[in-house]
């Protein structure tokens, strides 16, 4: 009788630690968004942030697919916010839900292990074209998440934050890979080519991309290898939705 005991504590062991496994395999790990600290376009005067649209477009696909996301920031906090639109349905949505709470009280990069997440996704806004680039930490998180298996995702001006990505092998993360970001048109067409620290377009051409790309304001997106990147702020629900494809894997 005790040996019977012995055994059905065994099998239940075994089938509980199984159960547990298999629960764990199938959680969706947690998307990290970054988003800029930086609020000024050069010398101009002129306001800048995070384009809330290229925030709550992608986050409207992948709340709604059950993922949980987290927010960082190069300096943490409060992020500065540009294109408020509360017109945008979507931009409303975002606007009055938990994850705004989130966004206000962004994570510092010391705060965030790689580890917890399965994307990382670079959000546009011209102020991304002064801090993403040279952040080492952000730099050295995304590729943590790269060489786990994960995605490294962004849009418009959010692949600044692209350009400085090293990976193990010591190549840069775009090196050979299809990608498109905000162009040289443009950057022209809004009259900063000037003014930004550097064109997004020739930045990531020079880290060895191959650089795609569609007319002004033209729905553009492109996945290789698990590098996901919409041209501008019109591609940004479809970055959402290829993360969440490439994702569903």
């Amino acid at each position: 009788m005790k040996k019977l005991a012995l055994l059905i504590l065994a099998l239940f062991t075994v089938g509980f630690v199984q159960s547990q496994t298999k629960k764990s395999k199938n959680m969706k790990k947690k998307i990290l968004f970054v988003v800029t600290s930086h609020d000024k376009k050069g010398d101009t005067g002129e306001e800048t942030g995070y384009y809330l649209g290229e925030v709550s477009h992608p986050w409207e696909v992948l709340h709604k697919a059950g993922y949980e996301i987290d927010f960082v920031s190069p300096k943490g906090g409060t992020p500065p916010v540009d294109g408020f639109d509360l017109k945008d349905p979507i931009n409303k949505e975002f606007w009055g839900s938990q994850d705004k709470a989130k966004i206000d009280q962004s994570l510092q990069p010391s705060q965030v292990n790689p580890n917890d997440y399965s994307t990382i996704f670079y959000a546009g806004g011209h102020g991304a074209m002064w801090d993403f680039a040279d952040n080492t930490e952000l730099s050295k998180i995304a590729s943590k998440i790269y060489e786990n298996g994960g995605i490294v995702a962004a849009v418009c001006h959010g692949p600044a934050g692209l350009v400085n990505i090293k990976l193990n092998n010591g190549k840069y993360l775009v090196d050979g890979k299809k990608i498109n970001a905000f162009t040289n048109e443009e950057e022209a067409e809004v009259k900063l080519t000037n003014v930004v620290p550097f064109l997004l377009e020739d930045k990531l051409k020079e880290r060895g991309a191959k650089f795609e790309k569609s007319g002004l304001w033209q729905n553009h997106v492109v996945t290789d290898q698990r590098v996901i990147t919409g041209q501008n702020p019109q591609s940004a629900k479809s970055v959402g939705e290829a993360i969440l494809k490439e994702l569903n894997k």
